[in-house]
């Protein structure tokens, strides 16, 4: 047993944290402490994902564990919700599973304790549906190439996920910079990942993440039905959304 698996807290706070560190989480040791705080953030539009979280989070948590942030230093003017842990040796023990020398560092060392919860962690916090609904994107901005690389090998090698890495070129603070994002072009292995995470997705509004797009109504329905018999969520409910979403779209 590893000093990843000897860390006494819930396997699903553990696999959220995991999850969190590749999307809009960290762990961080602030000074004076000697131990580790977990947080994340999220627009104020995902509140009710964000609450989720908290909901997971308890063992973990403070009574006061969240406060909004009115002055956004990203790309979104929205209000945030952040969340931040108490200070704990458990999260140290697995801030030093993640990190090398105070940095944070994607590795197969921990990515292969990742599990499907992780993954629709990730997803819900950095995934988006593209290309008219049929294939998709991990906004991986905050990493550098060599770590999206060993990302997309740990796709394909653990999950049999194929997935292609090219840049996007965005303005930031008026600089134009390179950015490396991992991209899923098929929709057959979109649809193979979303299977493995549509057990995990338990809120509503977080649904528009894992609903495929189609002219064709027999295979919308088909995709309908594959949520529905894979989450908690009726197929009218699901439903209503395949039809605010397509509203969004021009091409349908």
């Amino acid at each position: 047993m590893n000093q990843y698996q000897k860390v006494p807290l819930l396997d699903q706070t553990k696999e959220i944290i995991l999850g969190s560190l590749l999307g809009d989480g960290s762990l961080k040791i602030h000074k004076p402490y000697k131990n580790a705080r977990f947080s994340f953030r999220h627009s104020s539009l995902q509140k009710k994902y964000f609450f989720w979280k908290l909901s997971k989070l308890k063992e973990i948590s403070r009574d006061k564990n969240y406060w909004i942030q009115k002055n956004d230093l990203g790309f979104s003017k929205k209000p945030k919700l952040r969340y931040q842990s108490k200070a704990l040796e458990t999260l140290t023990d697995i801030y030093n599973f993640t990190h090398k020398k105070g940095k944070f560092k994607i590795s197969r060392r921990w990515l292969n304790y990742m599990t499907p919860l992780s993954l629709a962690i990730w997803w819900l916090d950095d995934g988006s549906i593209i290309s008219n609904g049929r294939k998709g994107v991990f906004c991986t901005d905050g990493f550098d190439k060599e770590s999206i690389k060993i990302l997309a090998r740990y796709l394909q090698i653990n999950w049999q996920i194929e997935t292609k890495i090219s840049p996007v070129y965005l303005n930031y603070k008026n600089e134009k910079r390179e950015y490396w994002r991992l991209w899923i072009r098929s929709t057959e292995q979109l649809k193979n990942f979303l299977q493995i995470i549509l057990p995990s997705i338990e809120v509503e509004e977080m649904l528009p993440k894992v609903i495929l797009l189609y002219h064709d109504n027999h295979l919308q329905q088909r995709w309908i039905s594959e949520i529905a018999k894979n989450t908690k969520f009726s197929e009218e409910t699901i439903n209503k959304y395949v039809v605010l979403k397509k509203k969004k779209w021009k091409q349908f």
